[in-house]
C-alpha cells in the first residue's frame, strides 16, 4: 500500500478545499458561532476541522471509504490484519476486545494489575475475572506483569476462560514476555489481548520493546495519544489470526462507540501513522539518544534515582522501555504526590505519575534539549526546594498477600445489586459494590465483587493522607464504602 498517503487527511484539505458547508450539526458550523472569547483561546481551526465523518467528510453513504483506507493503512504500516480506530480511547477499545471474545457470560484471564476500563469491561459485560496475580515487588511496591508460568497456571486452574488479557507496559513502562504468554495461550487454542495502551510507538524502532503483534498476541490495543502524536481519546485496536472474529470485534465496537465519532481524532491518527512509516525511526531513535543523556543527568542529581535495572531483575519485568522515566525520590525525603504537587506550583511542569516515592516523567518522539534541560532544572530545584517541606505521611504498604482480596461475586453482580454505604472500617469483611482506584495509574485497589480487607482500606486510607486521589468511589474521601447489602 501507499503509506505516503493520509485518506482522512487528504479528505479533510478537500473539504476545506471546496468550500462545503453544512445545515448539520456541527452547529457551530466551523467556528462562525462561536463565541469570541472561546475562539481566541481555542482557535478557529479547532472549529474548522470539526465536521461530521458522513455527510460532511465523506457523503451520506460514506463512498469515499477514507476511514476504511486510513485504517487498512494502519494494519499495514505495523503488520497486523486489521486495524480499527476508535475515538472514545483505549478504554472502548479493550472493552469491544473483552465483550467480542468472552461474550457476556463467559470468563476471562486477567491480570490483577489492569486499568480501570478492563474493571469498567467487566462490570459492562457481566464477565467473570479468573485474576492471575501480577508480579508483586516487595521492595519496590509495584507490580510487575505476570510471567508465561503464571498464565499457564491460570488456564490449569480456569480451562474455561475463553481468553487471556495482559497490561503491557505497564504504567511505569515494564513489559511483559508477550511472546511466551501468546504460545501458552495459542496451546490452548484460546486468543491473548493485549492492553497496549502505552505502546502505539513500540513498532517504529528496533530499540523499542517488541509490539504486541509481533509478538503472537490476537489484539492489541494502543493509545496513539499517549506515546504518539494523536489528540487525546485517540486509539486503535489491532486483530489478526483465526481465534478472533474482526467483524465481530468491529461490531462490539460499534455498540459502544458514538455514532457522532470527531474528525479531528480521526485525521490525527491516520497522519501520525503516515509521520511514523516515514520518520519514524528517526524520530524515536532520537528521543531514545536524549532519554539516554537524560536519564543518566537525573540520576547524578544528589537524591535522586532513576530506575532501571531495578525493573528488569529476576522475577521482575521482560523488558522496558526507557523513553518512561522513574525517578525515586526516597533518599530527598519527600513522596511523589508532594514532588508532583511542589513541580507543578513552582515550575509550570505536570508529571504523568506520582505514588508514595516516585514520579514518573514520559518522553515522547516531541521531546528535545530544551525541554529536557527545563525538567533536569526543575529536578534540581526539587531537590534544593525538599528540606523545606513538610515531612510526608506514612503510606501503610501491605506486603503483597494484602493486596490479594478473595473475588467473592462477579464485578457486574456486585456493582449493580443491593448495596448500602457503610462507615470505612465497617467495610472490612464486606464485599465492596464500587471500585476504588489510585489514579494515576488507575489501578483498582478494590474491585466490585472482592471481599475488602483491614491492610487495603489502611493503604487506601493512608494514602490520602499522603496526598493519593481515590476518584472512584462515591465517597473520595473514602469516610464510607458501597458495599453489597447482600454480604
Amino acid at each position: 500500500m501507499d503509506q505516503h498517503r493520509a485518506p482522512l487527511v487528504e479528505a479533510l484539505a478537500d473539504y476545506h478545499a471546496s468550500g462545503r458547508y453544512g445545515f448539520t450539526p456541527p452547529g457551530h458550523r466551523q467556528g462562525r458561532g462561536v463565541d469570541p472569547r472561546v475562539r481566541e483561546v481555542m482557535g478557529r481551526d479547532a472549529f474548522r476541522d470539526d465536521v461530521l465523518v458522513s455527510a460532511g467528510l465523506d457523503d451520506r453513504s460514506s463512498s469515499g471509504e477514507y476511514l476504511k483506507a486510513a485504517e487498512q493503512l494502519m494494519a499495514d504500516a505495523v503488520g497486523a490484519e486489521h486495524a480499527f480506530f476508535s475515538t472514545c480511547g483505549s478504554s472502548l477499545s479493550v472493552k469491544a476486545a473483552m465483550l467480542a471474545i468472552a461474550g457476556h457470560d463467559g470468563d476471562l484471564l486477567l491480570g490483577r494489575d489492569a486499568h480501570k476500563s478492563v474493571v469498567a469491561g467487566l462490570i459492562f459485560s457481566g464477565l467473570r475475572p479468573c485474576w492471575v496475580r501480577p508480579r508483586w515487588d516487595p521492595e519496590l511496591h509495584l507490580a510487575h506483569p505476570p510471567s508465561p508460568e503464571q498464565i499457564a497456571e491460570a488456564w490449569e486452574h480456569h480451562p474455561q476462560a475463553a481468553a487471556a488479557l495482559v497490561v503491557s507496559p505497564t504504567p511505569y513502562g515494564t513489559c511483559a514476555d508477550i511472546d511466551g504468554i501468546a504460545r501458552v495461550c495459542h496451546e490452548r487454542g484460546r486468543p491473548l489481548i493485549i492492553d497496549e495502551a502505552w505502546g502505539a510507538h513500540l513498532p517504529f524502532h528496533p530499540e523499542l520493546p517488541t509490539w504486541a503483534m509481533d509478538a503472537g498476541a490476537d489484539v492489541c490495543v494502543v493509545s496513539v495519544h499517549k506515546m504518539g502524536a494523536g489528540f487525546e481519546q485517540g486509539s486503535v485496536f489491532h486483530v489478526q489470526g483465526d481465534l478472533v472474529d474482526p467483524s465481530h470485534i468491529a461490531a462490539c465496537a460499534d455498540l459502544l462507540m458514538t455514532t457522532s465519532p470527531n474528525v479531528l481524532l480521526y485525521t490525527a491518527l491516520d497522519g501520525w501513522r503516515r509521520q511514523m512509516v516515514e520518520s519514524g525511526e528517526a524520530l524515536l531513535g532520537d528521543a531514545l539518544a536524549l532519554a539516554r543523556r537524560l536519564r543518566q543527568d537525573i540520576d547524578a542529581i544528589s537524591g535522586l534515582h532513576v530506575l532501571e535495572e531495578e525493573l528488569l531483575r529476576r522475577e521482575a519485568s521482560h523488558d522496558l522501555d526507557r523513553l518512561q522515566v522513574l525517578i525515586d525520590l526516597s533518599e530527598v525525603g519527600i513522596s511523589g504526590y508532594q514532588a508532583a504537587d511542589w513541580l507543578r506550583r513552582h515550575e509550570r511542569i505536570d508529571v504523568g505519575l506520582s505514588d508514595h516515592a516516585r514520579i514518573l516523567a514520559t518522553l515522547s518522539m516531541a521531546d528535545d534539549e530544551h525541554t529536557a534541560q527545563r525538567l533536569r532544572a526543575a529536578l534540581e530545584h526539587l531537590v534544593t526546594a525538599a528540606p523545606d517541606l513538610p515531612r510526608p505521611p506514612p503510606v501503610n504498604l501491605p506486603a503483597p498477600s494484602g493486596l490479594e482480596l478473595e473475588s467473592v461475586e462477579r464485578p457486574r453482580d456486585a456493582f449493580f445489586g443491593p448495596a448500602e454505604s457503610v462507615p470505612v472500617h465497617d467495610a472490612v469483611g464486606r464485599v465492596a459494590a464500587e471500585q476504588v482506584t489510585p489514579y494515576p495509574p488507575g489501578i483498582p485497589a478494590i474491585v466490585p465483587g472482592e471481599r475488602i480487607s483491614a491492610e487495603v482500606i489502611d493503604y487506601l486510607r493512608s494514602g490520602l493522607e499522603a496526598g493519593m486521589v481515590v476518584p472512584d468511589p462515591a465517597d473520595p474521601k473514602l469516610e464510607t464504602v458501597r458495599v453489597s447489602a447482600r454480604a
